[in-house]
């Protein structure tokens, strides 16, 4: 039978539970072109959403959302999920300002149950609605989404280990498509694939219900010989990691056949106690070119359909130069080694992957035993440099100081992403490195705003430097500012008689437009450029504004803990007195948006400067 367009009907769950059962695989069909068309123009996560499409529409299916919570790990393949449940109209407002989240939100729907962004954390959150609808004497379900990526994270194991002896009823839903971001590696994965490899168990188990079922006391015969089939699993997949951890164990089947969905779905959800459901997935399902390389359709920009190509030129982003300065430096240097958690690509490591296999590490979605894997090397004379994300680098604070600083290792972060990243919002925007990084005793953090400063910076921190050494810098590509002047703790750009304007990394091309505005009211600022945040010589800025008598510090960092209290308080302290004014991000989590808005959003723009700097000059 040839069907309509169905998902023109489906605006909520109830509408998919209303569906023939021969209605669901063209409803997949049909999101997998929505999602196809949709994502070419907005940009976003794919690959990962055409996967998991017959998983959602499972889910919603047999669960009962938002009675039932449910919960996608990481969370940026829960576009179909979002699809589903109300907001399909919304998909050309994805990722950008004002628009729909490319993640989890409850502050978006009421179908959002959690506040997703960050991998390896949903079984702990599921685990504790779990609990909380056993004391509350609720009834309804939890079920948690996590991708065998995601289960290279440290965290995961925590809570797996917890939920297994809870005796709480919850069902992990677990998408095995052998890739997180980068293809999968570690021993789990290993152990994982041996049982993608097992499928025989669950065939079997049907075929003995569907037989037994036709008896007349079918169902209690089926309930006597279930050690017998307890036994005849045991003996084909042997235990599974999930049933040693307490789980009981469903699958693995074909997570992109629906039927096989919904059927070990039911089955899963009238087990009373803690399940895993485990399906086996291609990720990029259903488009060719997505389905060949889902690393490259991981996260888009917007492309064309036809040939899957994205709009626009590549251009040389600060990964990339990073990622070539570290061959550069391998090439001379057999002790120089590179670390990533589970983003080979997306720290610009491609190239050092291939070269120098050997002294590539890629640890998985665990940046606190990166952190610490990298210290004990640099205890041992090696060279370990670990390329994380801002945001990514936060679940390694604790390592960074019991594991680094206390033994003032000489391990370098190379943090990406630092500062606003945009459309993935709140979850991934690199605002708080500068102060979680500054309050690090004996750490050295140095912000290059230029790739010849990035390069000269990778130096400095491998053969000048001691101890912890962060150099952050942002994504994408350097802007006006070209030149290097990174050798120096802080330097003059320009020269001014009237006000000091401050600030480092990427925020100095602000601070340049800024200038540029203010002389049109006759006004002449004196820019002075932070390379090293972390102490050092300070008495380039003291002097400008000894003569300035006025300072602004503009950042694109969190206010509490930033670089420009700690200056003020440092100026205040040494008897320099002067009209000071700090601009950053204040108090508060930035949402998604192009950069570039959510700069004149946050008032960090070179307009809000140099007007900020007319109201201080009265």
């Amino acid at each position: 039978m040839i069907y309509g367009n169905i998902l023109d009907n489906i605006n909520y769950p109830v509408d998919v539970k209303g569906l023939k059962d021969d209605e669901l695989a063209p409803l997949c069909a049909e999101i997998r072109e929505f999602l196809i068309e949709s994502v070419s123009k907005t940009g976003g996560h794919l690959a990962s959403n055409l996967g998991v499409v017959e998983i959602t529409v499972g889910i919603h299916r047999v669960f009962n959302c938002p009675v039932d919570n449910v919960i996608f790990d990481v969370g940026h393949q829960s576009y179909v999920h979002k699809i589903l449940t109300g907001r399909k109209e919304r998909f050309d407002s994805l990722r950008s300002f004002g628009g729909m989240s490319g993640f989890q939100r409850p502050s978006e729907s009421p179908y959002d149950c959690f506040v997703t962004g960050h991998a390896s954390n949903a079984i702990s959150a599921a685990l504790g609605m779990a609990r909380a609808r056993t004391l509350d004497g609720r009834k309804n379900d939890v079920v948690c989404v996590i991708g065998d990526g995601a289960l290279t994270g440290g965290m995961a194991y925590e809570a797996l280990n917890d939920a297994g002896r809870s005796g709480e009823k919850l069902i992990v839903v677990f998408n095995d498509n052998e890739m997180s971001i980068s293809k999968n590696v570690g021993a789990i994965a290993n152990r994982l694939s041996l049982m993608r490899s097992k499928p025989r168990y669950l065939k079997l188990k049907t075929g003995t219900k569907s037989f037994l079922s036709r008896f007349k006391h079918g169902e209690k015969i089926i309930t006597l010989v279930s050690k017998i089939k307890t036994k005849i699993r045991q003996a084909i997949l042997k235990e599974s990691i999930f049933e040693i951890l307490g789980f009981r164990y469903f699958g693995p089947v074909d997570g992109n056949d629906i039927k096989s969905v919904c059927t070990l779905l039911e089955e899963a959800k009238s087990y009373d106690g803690p399940s895993v459901v485990h399906f086996k997935t291609v990720k990029g399902k259903g488009y060719h070119p997505s389905e060949v390389s889902p690393w490259d359709y991981h996260g888009v920009v917007p492309f064309d359909m036809v040939t899957g190509k994205s709009e626009g030129e590549h251009k040389k982003t600060f990964s990339d130069v990073f990622g070539n300065m570290m061959c550069r430096m391998a090439a001379v240097d057999d002790r120089v080694c590179a670390i990533t958690a589970a983003m080979e690509d997306g720290t610009g490591l491609g190239d050092f992957s291939a070269k120098y296999p050997s002294r590539f590490f890629d640890v998985g979605i665990a940046e606190g035993h990166a952190v610490t894997m990298a210290s004990g090397m640099a205890s041992q004379g090696m060279k370990p440099v670990f390329a994380v994300y801002s945001s990514f680098l936060q679940r390694g604070y604790d390592q960074l100081i019991h594991d680094v600083a206390i033994g003032h290792n000489h391990v370098v972060f190379a943090v990406d992403r630092a500062g606003l990243v945009g459309a993935d919002g709140e979850t991934h925007q690199g605002v708080f490195d500068v102060p979680y990084l500054l309050s690090v005793p004996g750490i050295t953090v140095i912000s290059p705003s230029s790739f010849a400063e990035l390069e000269e910076s990778l130096r400095q921190a491998l053969y000048y430097e001691n101890g912890p050494v962060a150099v952050r810098f942002p994504r994408g590509g350097e802007q006006r500012y070209t030149q290097s002047l990174i050798s120096s703790p802080q330097v003059v750009l320009t020269q001014g008689r009237d006000i000091t304007l401050a600030g480092y990394g990427i925020m100095i091309n602000q601070l340049l437009d800024a200038a540029e505005e203010l002389k049109k009211d006759g006004i002449s600022a004196e820019i002075v450029k932070i390379n090293v945040l972390s102490g050092g010589d300070t008495s380039v800025m003291e002097a400008s504004v000894r003569k300035t008598k006025r300072l602004v510090i503009a950042e694109d960092c969190c206010q509490g803990g930033c670089y420009g209290e700690k200056a003020a308080a440092d100026l205040m302290q040494k008897g320099i007195h002067a009209k000071i004014s700090l601009i950053n991000l204040g108090r508060r989590f930035i949402p998604h948006g192009k950069v570039d808005e959510l700069y004149k959003s946050c008032n960090i723009d070179s307009i809000s400067i140099a007007e900020k700097v007319r109201e201080l000059m009265g």
